[in-house]
């Protein structure tokens, strides 16, 4: 599946992106280079701001488009999608909708990132959180009981690369009633994704669904949670008329559009349809081959230099990254960037991530500079 002849030249056209001739670009986990054509997405928005009453029906539109794109990307219904300013805040959202008894208990793992897992941590410290070592369905299933009440992954480690099995979760997570919640900020845009499986689900949209910053996709599984709703809403999130009575009890939107208290965020919004009608041009699944080729051939090399990695070795268990843990990461990563290599610094390691806009030249330049310079920096294999 993951034949690295697919990855000599470019999925997507390089010149499409803000990234010079010369610019190794390997850090799509923490943000992707931009779009070109987003420069007219921002005009066009700053021209239907401008335009008054119309105006505000052109963004009206667009964040239906926006959803509709969102929609076909993950598989499910447009109207189970919704949007929020960031993860965090949709999980917070989550966490403070939730209801609590004493003994109930909350799953994740022990490296996951933050915003998945403090506003339940925050929230709600009556209830027991239990870590496990790794994101396999072995390390989970541990810590799971008939008083697990959530379930909560990201798809890719941030951390490693690693993957879950989301679909072994889902069954893990009916057994004991539990909700399972899911961040695909690190699989969306070059990993195929079934929303579905999961009860609720988020995702930034600056990695590599090639946006920007200042929305967050929020998925609400209207089927598996009929009765869900926040507990608390603003002027978008209600459906109250032209002029709500505040003296009764205010009605949500019945979709996930009640994830959105105010204002979408419509710039951001703009960007968003625009880069996912550019990755509407390719199958996920030639995104992922084109990722996974690199990954493969990077890990490939960095075995046969006595580099050490933290990135599970078979393609079906890791996403688009490659990790090395080490206490020099900002030192490598700056030298890199001085031959103009873009990875990425972080959490003690640094991470390569590879996009349709990469190819094998980029991993022959990683490992070159790797070669000359890697013994004395990294870590080697005990």
């Amino acid at each position: 599946m993951y034949s690295m002849t697919k990855a000599e030249t470019p999925l997507f056209d390089p010149s499409d992106f803000r990234i010079e001739p010369d610019i190794c670009h390997v850090c799509a986990a923490g943000e992707t280079a931009f779009l070109r054509r987003h420069d007219q997405a921002v005009q066009v928005y700053a021209r239907d701001k401008s335009a008054g009453v119309r105006g505000r029906l052109a963004q009206d539109a667009k964040v239906e488009q926006a959803r509709d794109l969102v929609a076909r990307l993950w598989c499910v219904k447009a109207r189970d999608i919704g949007f929020v300013s960031n993860v965090a805040e949709g999980m917070s959202m989550l966490a403070e909708s939730m209801t609590w008894r004493k003994g109930d208990n909350i799953c994740f793992v022990a490296y996951e990132y933050p915003s998945v897992v403090a506003p339940f941590v925050t929230h709600r410290p009556m209830a027991e959180v239990r870590l496990a070592d790794s994101c396999s369905l072995e390390a989970i299933a541990t810590h799971i009981d008939e008083r697990t009440r959530l379930i909560a992954v990201s798809h890719v480690s941030y951390l490693s690369g690693a993957r879950a099995d989301l679909v072994e979760l889902r069954r893990l997570a009916d057994k004991v009633g539990a909700i399972l919640a899911v961040d695909f900020s690190q699989a969306s845009g070059y990993l195929p994704t079934d929303a579905s499986v999961a009860d609720f689900a988020f995702s930034a949209c600056y990695k590599w669904l090639l946006g920007t910053t200042g929305v967050a996709i929020a998925y609400w599984n209207s089927r598996r949670q009929p009765e869900w709703a926040p507990t608390t809403a603003g002027w978008y999130s209600i459906d109250a008329g032209p002029r709500p009575h505040y003296g009764g009890d205010l009605k949500l939107k019945d979709d996930a559009m009640r994830f959105t208290r105010g204002n979408p965020a419509h710039a951001p919004l703009y960007v968003l349809a625009e880069a996912l009608t550019y990755l509407g041009q390719f199958s996920m699944s030639d995104v992922e081959c084109h990722v996974q080729a690199m990954t493969v051939e990077l890990l490939r090399g960095l075995r046969l230099l006595g580099i050490s990695t933290i990135t599970p070795g078979d393609p079906a268990q890791h996403g688009a990254s490659v990790c090395i843990q080490t206490e020099l990461a900002a030192t490598i990563v700056e030298a890199l960037y001085e031959v103009g290599i873009y990875a990425w610094n972080g959490r003690g390691r640094v991470r390569f991530s590879f996009h349709g806009y990469n190819r094998m030249q980029d991993v022959d330049r990683i490992l070159t500079w790797l070669g000359r310079h890697g013994a004395r920096l990294l870590p080697r294999p005990m």
